[in-house]
């Protein structure tokens, strides 16, 4: 279910979906939780705008990460992970001519697939209330630049639409195959409201010449689906944005308390990786094999 006439790169997140396997793709922000996602049995990483703009910034997902910080971060996971990366682009940082330097500002740093919305900007979250959409004219607009801009097949377009929350499950179908014939690779309906609601978008859309992206947030506004029910659904990728950012922060305050309460790490409750394994997932090891090698 693809667009593109030339067969995709072996390994590629295009052959993957091709080859009709589900992707499963956790949210990662930063370089532990990438390192540690990348040996775990995932098809491809995503990198979350929210976990990008809150670790990095300091800051709420509500627009204000820019492109600079974006790809930057975009490019660090890329280069230091070997499964594919999906990555969060908002609304593009900007007009028309800003998306066409995002989608290649992206493909340059090693993402396969851009995440673009019809949010009107600055954007937000897809969870939180208050987000309004652009006119679908100018929806369109955004993703035909984005299909035209890339430089290879195999970087794959995602459209997503916020319409669900303030005009209806309707309007956000209907954009949705406007998304597919405007060349969109991915169609993204955001926070379905029940599971019939993913059940229909599955059937609404199917054959609409797109793959179907599901974003899974656990206590957000959508259910949370397992992979296996959204497959059936006719969906091809689940994201889990808050996977790693929700346990890490729970983690995170759980050993801050018990050493502020304690005055020792010691006996705490909380796992911990020690010393030796920290050094490997970073790369120590590599550092010491070349000065080993060529250290005076």
């Amino acid at each position: 279910m693809t667009t593109a006439t030339c067969p995709a790169a072996p390994g590629t997140l295009r052959a993957i979906l091709e080859r009709g396997e589900f992707v499963l793709a956790p949210g990662v922000y930063e370089m532990f939780g990438a390192k540690i996602a990348d040996r775990m049995d995932f098809a491809a990483l995503y990198m979350t705008g929210y976990g990008v703009s809150a670790s990095h910034l300091g800051q709420p997902d509500a627009g204000l990460a820019g492109f600079t910080d974006m790809q930057g971060r975009a490019r660090a996971i890329a280069h230091g992970t070997r499964k594919p990366l999906i990555a969060d682009a908002d609304t593009g940082f900007g007009g028309l001519i800003n998306i066409r330097h995002t989608v290649r500002g992206y493909e340059e740093a090693g993402v396969q697939a851009i995440q673009l919305e019809d949010q009107e900007s600055p954007e937000k979250c897809g969870h939180t209330p208050n987000r309004r959409v652009v006119p679908l004219a100018d929806a369109l607009r955004r993703i035909e630049v984005a299909v035209d801009s890339r430089r290879s097949k195999d970087f794959l377009v995602i459209a997503r639409t916020d319409a669900r929350t303030a005009h209806g499950l309707d309007e956000a179908i209907a954009r949705g195959k406007a998304f597919a014939k405007a060349g969109a690779d991915i169609i993204f309906i955001e926070s379905p409201e029940s599971e019939d609601e993913f059940k229909r978008i599955g059937a609404e859309l199917a054959g609409c010449g797109a793959w179907l992206i599901a974003n899974m947030v656990p206590t957000g506004r959508s259910p949370e689906l397992s992979a296996a029910r959204l497959k059936q659904l006719g969906f091809s990728l689940a994201i889990w944005p808050g996977v790693l950012m929700q346990a890490a922060c729970a983690a995170m305050e759980s050993a801050l308390a018990w050493l502020t309460a304690n005055g020792t790490t010691a006996g705490t409750p909380v796992p911990y990786y020690d010393m030796k394994k920290l050094h490997e997932l970073v790369g120590f090891e590599d550092v010491w094999a070349f000065e080993k090698k060529y250290a005076q």
